[in-house]
C-alpha cells in the first residue's frame, strides 16, 4: 500500500530553516511526481513546490522561489523541502503528495492521488 509520511516540522523564529522529509513507503518514488503543499488555518490548501519524476524539474510557487528547495533521494525514496528565510506566513501542515508520472499542472491539488497526514510548521518568535 503507498504510503507518504511527512516530518521535519517544528516551531522556528522568523529568518529561520527548516527541512522537510517526505518518506515514501509501498512504491518507487522514481516513478511519480511528488509536491508539497500547505494550508493554513482558514485558507485553502495551495501549491508550494514540486518535482518530477525525472527529478530534473522543479516548480515554486512564487511566494517560496529563492527561499525554498525541493529535491528528492530515489535511493532513500525521500523528498526534501529546504526552507530558508521562513517568515510568519509560511505557518501551515505541510502535506507531500504523489501522482505517477506527471500531473497536468504540478501545483494544483487536483493531480495528485496519494498524500501524506501533513506537518505543522510554526513561525514565530
Amino acid at each position: 500500500q503507498l504510503q507518504l509520511v511527512e516530518s521535519g516540522g517544528g516551531l522556528v523564529q522568523p529568518g529561520g530553516s527548516l527541512r522537510l522529509s517526505c518518506a515514501a513507503s509501498g512504491f518507487t518514488m522514481n516513478y511519480y511526481t511528488i509536491a508539497w503543499f500547505r494550508q493554513a488555518p482558514g485558507k485553502e490548501r495551495e501549491g508550494v513546490s514540486s518535482i518530477l519524476d525525472s527529478g530534473g524539474t522543479t516548480y515554486y510557487a512564487d511566494s517560496v522561489k529563492g527561499r525554498f528547495t525541493i529535491s528528492r533521494d530515489n535511493a532513500k525514496n525521500t523528498v526534501y523541502l529546504e526552507m530558508n528565510s521562513l517568515k510568519a506566513e509560511d505557518t501551515a501542515v505541510y502535506y507531500c503528495a504523489a501522482k505517477r508520472g506527471r500531473p497536468p499542472r504540478a501545483l494544483q491539488t487536483w493531480g495528485y492521488n496519494d498524500w501524506g497526514q501533513g506537518t505543522q510548521v510554526t513561525v514565530s518568535s
